[in-house]
């Protein structure tokens, strides 16, 4: 079983995480800003939630010191958020010794063809596209680090909140045809997937 730290595991993709997780046995540290709004997580056999900072290195060390691997999956609409929470996760989980991460990433960034993402083609309102490039400005810091990561990019869609189907398909850098559905259940299966039983390594990859 593995010791796993979950970043932004009061939002819709981290509290999916958190109970798939913890359904398996593994250890959870579920980290939100304020433990007080999220009594039900900290109710869940085999996780702790506690107060902490994505954006900030050094409470990033502290509280993944000891952990096997972190997921993030802490999002924000300011721009900077994503480029912030990289720096931070890149230096903090050096400090605590943690080498794997498994992040959310974005639709947007997934090519619609040979080196031209989603946010850069037709169809997406200038709004939807300045959001989903500053998601994927994370990317580039990244790979200039040590860490063996891996970005999961779902599909261009609004995810789901209900159950899921129990499966999902890991693809490329290419949206994968004919995913016009995804839920964040099945989501947060391939995340601890690749927590646990990693099968990328330092690449985003589509999941839908």
């Amino acid at each position: 079983m593995a010791n796993i730290i979950v970043f932004g595991a009061g939002g819709r993709a981290g509290r999916p995480t958190v109970a798939e997780a913890a359904r398996r046995g593994h250890t959870v540290t579920a980290v939100v800003r304020d433990p007080a709004k999220y009594p039900d997580l900290g109710a869940v056999a085999g996780v702790s939630v506690v107060a902490g900072d994505v954006t900030d290195p050094a409470s990033i060390a502290g509280l993944a010191k000891g952990h096997d691997v972190a997921v993030n999956t802490a999002a924000a609409m300011d721009e900077g958020h994503f480029v912030a929470a990289a720096r931070a996760l890149i230096e903090g989980l050096d400090a605590a010794g943690v080498r794997r991460l498994v992040a959310v990433g974005i639709g947007g960034a997934l090519e619609v063809a040979p080196g031209v993402p989603a946010h850069d083609g037709d169809g997406l309102p200038e709004e939807a596209r300045a959001f989903s490039r500053g998601h994927a400005a994370q990317l580039p810091l990244l790979r200039a680090s040590h860490l063996d990561w891996v970005v999961l990019a779902p599909p261009l869609v609004f995810l789901d909140e209900g159950p899921g189907t129990g499966a999902y398909r890991l693809g490329g850098t290419r949206a994968i045809p004919g995913a016009d559905a995804f839920a964040y259940a099945d989501l947060a299966l391939a995340l601890v997937d690749e927590a646990t039983a990693p099968t990328r390594s330092r690449e985003m990859a589509a999941v839908a």
